[in-house]
C-alpha cells in the first residue's frame, strides 16, 4: 500500500527546493539538453528531493524522471512517472506557471496506466491529486475540497485552454470546428488541472510532449470524471521506456468533444 499523503509531501518539498531559487537575487543557472530544451539547477533539485524520498517510501518501485531513471520499469508492475519542474520555460519567465508531477504508472502489457496523481504548484502552493480509485481533490491554504466534473449544457460557451507559449494551426482549426468558445492562457500541466476542477472544459494538445508532461495530471482528470484521449479517441496510455513522446491528445470535462477530436487528426 502506497502512502500517498507521502508522496504529497514530497511534491512540496520538491516545490520548496524549487521556490528557494526561483525567489532568490541571484541568476538561475540554465544548461541545454540534447533535444534543446531548458534544464535548470531547479529541475535538478527538485529531482534529488522526489527521488531519494520516494526510494525511501518504497526502494523497489522504479523511477522514471525527465532527469534521469532508478531501476528497470518493465520487470515491475509499478513505477513512478515523474516531472520535477514541468514548464521550466515558465520558470526561466519567472510567471509562476510551473508545477511539480509526480504519477504512480500500472502497467499493462508493454504499455502504461496512471493509478494515482499528484500535480503541485510551488507558487500558488495549490496542489491537485487523485486518481482511478481515488477521487480527486484540490488543496490550498490547508483547505481540501472535492473536485468533481460538471457536466455543461450545450449552450454554454466552451472554456478551452492553451498554451501560453506556443500555439499553432491544428489548434486554431480545431478551436473554430468548436465553435463560439473563451480562450484561457496557462502554462504545463495546469492547462489539464483546472479542466479537471471545472474551471475550463477542453485542453487540445497538439504537440510534442512527453509521458512525465501528463501522465500525473492525467489521473486527476481521471479522478474528477474527465477524459484524456490519444488521436484515435481512445484512453491515452504510455510507454515509459522506448518512446516517451505522447501522441496528441485531448483532456476533456466529457466525451462530446471525442468525434470532432478524432476528425481534427486528418484535417
Amino acid at each position: 500500500m502506497i502512502n500517498f499523503e507521502a508522496v504529497s509531501t514530497i511534491a512540496s518539498e520538491a516545490g520548496d527546493a524549487i521556490l528557494n531559487i526561483y525567489n532568490r537575487k541571484t541568476p538561475i543557472e540554465i544548461t541545454t539538453k540534447g533535444d534543446q530544451s531548458p534544464l535548470t539547477e531547479a529541475d535538478l533539485a527538485a529531482d534529488k528531493v522526489i527521488t531519494e524520498q520516494l526510494l525511501n517510501l518504497n526502494p523497489k518501485i522504479p523511477i522514471v524522471s525527465e532527469e534521469g531513471r532508478v531501476g528497470d520499469p518493465l520487470i515491475s508492475t509499478y513505477c513512478w512517472l515523474v516531472d520535477p519542474l514541468d514548464g521550466t520555460k515558465e520558470f526561466i519567465k519567472r510567471n509562476g506557471m510551473f508545477t511539480v508531477n509526480i504519477a504512480l504508472m500500472r502497467r499493462v502489457g508493454m504499455r502504461w496506466k496512471p493509478v494515482f496523481g499528484i500535480v503541485h504548484a510551488p507558487v500558488s502552493q495549490t496542489t491537485w491529486l487523485g486518481g482511478v480509485d481515488f477521487p480527486s481533490e484540490k488543496r490550498l491554504n490547508g483547505q481540501s475540497t472535492s473536485i468533481t466534473i460538471n457536466q455543461k449544457t450545450d449552450n454554454e460557451v466552451t472554456r478551452l485552454v492553451a498554451s501560453g507559449s506556443h500555439r499553432g494551426e491544428k489548434d486554431e482549426s480545431f478551436a473554430e470546428a468548436i465553435g463560439e468558445h473563451e480562450l484561457i492562457r496557462m502554462g504545463s500541466s495546469l492547462k489539464a488541472c483546472i479542466v479537471a476542477e471545472g474551471s475550463a472544459d477542453l485542453y487540445p494538445r497538439f504537440g510534442p510532449t512527453s509521458c512525465w508532461d501528463i501522465a500525473a495530471a492525467h489521473a486527476v482528470v481521471t479522478g474528477a470524471g474527465g477524459v484524456v484521449i490519444g488521436p484515435e479517441g481512445t484512453t491515452l496510455d504510455y510507454d515509459l521506456v522506448e518512446n516517451v513522446l505522447n501522441p496528441y491528445f485531448l483532456v476533456a470535462a466529457d466525451s462530446r468533444w471525442n468525434d470532432l477530436w478524432v476528425a481534427s487528426q486528418t484535417s
